[in-house]
């Protein structure tokens, strides 16, 4: 009996040798050939916004209802439908979860002046001349300061970071500062020295002024978030002479230039009767119009002129709501947008709107102009919805970098909240968008892949005392009227 047991012992042993023996072979041979298989790629990524309806406002205009943004740096690395997220095996450091919002590119504001919010209300319901004249540049003489400028600009930055503009361009003085405020904040600019032929702010003769902007636009020039510029005021304001030196100064550095032009009837008056041309003929005769220029309110044109515009290149800021508070007249768009000129939309300083909301204003321009018309198929909400993006991209001569949501675009894109009463239901996405939506729907933003706004908190700025700080301007803006008027 011992020696059948030992014999049993000897063959349970042999067995399982044999069974583990087999098993190291199988595991191994399962491993090796698991190994010959190629493992799915890791694309790690920034940013993954996901489940949101994506507005692209590529050139194809397409719409994902259920659609995916990958970023990666400072650019957008893909856009599409869900339904193909998986394949591409993204792992973010970040995800934003969009259920429920509409996915846009940025707002473009091509026309501002951002420090102005300090002046906001300080004087309404008067026509352009009396209410420069008589209130904004005394007022500016008295109060504006670098000082007054970053406060200014930064309540400005708040404002059009909640109300989805990533993008704005501005003319004031002590631009520079703008400059490092904006940068601070993380928002993208073109921003525009303002030259003029009467002591300014900041600059009191045309010499310093001059030296003043070469000094910034070297500063500036090349940074990813700031392009500097060069803006002489306007064709009335500034000498023939100096109009041509600015724009020398522009195309000895290669940056944009800014003006007002033609926004006014006395504007009109004055350039027929003191240079015998209107003001687009006027510039035309300078050599000053060019693809780097880009020209502000473009009230008071006729076809003529917009055909010089259109074969200059030049782009458009089209501002409705401060045109119409000043009563400067109608710009003719549905024209201009048939020509195929560069046309975006600007809110200008929030002393003539008085806001800074890019919602609003293209609201204002496709029913102004159904109403100046008599046509309620003008300017419809697609075209005012491509003037805030990808039209101003255009108009600013922009659009390879930003304007959409395309892979290898900057990553400057905005979410919008469907959740409110007043965006509820939703039948048609255009006319949502612009005759419906606010700014305060806008509860993220992303600029240069960076997160300016999170749920409705902006990240990058400190809005209480930047608020207490504007209030303080308020007094002695108020202090400093009084008696004047």
């Amino acid at each position: 009996m011992k020696r059948d047991y030992e014999i049993n012992e000897k063959n349970e042993i042999n067995e399982k040798f044999s069974f583990s023996f087999v098993s190291f072979f199988f595991v191994c041979f399962v491993f090796l050939f698991m190994s010959s298989i190629p493992a799915a790629q890791v694309n790690t990524i920034d940013t993954l916004i996901t489940g949101g309806l994506v507005v692209t406002m590529d050139p194809q205009r397409q719409v994902y209802n259920n659609g995916f943004v990958a970023i990666q740096g400072e650019r957008i690395v893909d856009a599409g439908d869900m339904t193909r997220l998986k394949a591409n095996n993204y792992r973010a450091k970040r995800t934003i979860d969009a259920r429920n919002k509409i996915i846009l590119p940025g707002l473009i504001n091509t026309h501002t002046h951002i420090p102005m919010t300090l002046f906001r209300g300080i004087a309404d319901d008067l026509d352009l001349q009396e209410w420069l004249t008589k209130y904004i540049f005394p007022a500016e003489a008295k109060n504006v300061s670098r000082d007054f400028v970053i406060a200014g600009t930064r309540l400005g930055l708040i404002e059009m970071i909640r109300g989805g503009t990533t993008t704005y361009v501005d003319m004031y003085y002590f631009e520079s500062a703008v400059a490092e405020e904006t940068k601070r904040a993380g928002l993208r600019g073109v921003l525009g020295e303002t030259v003029i032929d009467f002591p300014a702010p900041d600059n009191k003769t045309w010499e310093e002024a001059t030296a003043y902007t070469e000094t910034f636009l070297k500063k500036w020039k090349g940074d990813p978030l700031i392009t500097p510029a060069i803006a002489p005021h306007a064709p009335y304001t500034v000498s023939a002479a100096h109009l041509n030196e600015a724009r020398a100064v522009a195309e000895k550095y290669d940056v944009p230039l800014l003006i007002h032009l033609a926004e006014a009837p006395t504007e009109t008056e004055f350039m027929e009767k003191n240079y015998g041309l209107r003001s687009v003929p006027y510039l035309e005769k300078l050599g000053f119009l060019s693809p780097r220029l880009i020209a502000a309110h473009v009230v008071h044109v006729n076809e003529q002129e917009i055909a010089i515009l259109k074969q200059r290149d030049v782009g458009i800021a089209h501002c409705p709501q401060s045109n119409m508070k000043l009563s400067s007249g109608t710009s003719p768009v549905p024209a201009m947008l048939r020509s195929g000129l560069r046309v975006g939309l600007g809110t200008d300083g929030a002393v003539s709107n008085n806001d800074l909301s890019m919602w609003e204003e293209m609201d204002t321009a496709a029913k102004l102009h159904k109403l100046t018309s008599m046509n309620p198929k003008v300017v419809t909400a697609r075209e005012g919805l491509e003037m805030a993006t990808i039209g101003g991209a255009r108009a600013i001569h922009m659009e390879q970098e930003i304007g959409s949501i395309e892979k290898a675009k900057r990553a400057d894109i905005i979410l919008v909240d469907l959740g409110a009463p007043h965006l509820t239901p939703m039948y048609n996405l255009y006319s949502h968008l612009v005759y419906s939506t606010k700014a305060s729907d806008v509860t993220d933003m992303i600029v240069n892949g960076r997160l300016l706004m999170r749920n409705r908190r902006v990240l990058t700025l400190d809005e209480e005392p930047i608020k207490f700080t504007a209030r303080q301007f308020q007094q002695k803006v108020t202090r400093s009227l009084k008696g004047s008027h």
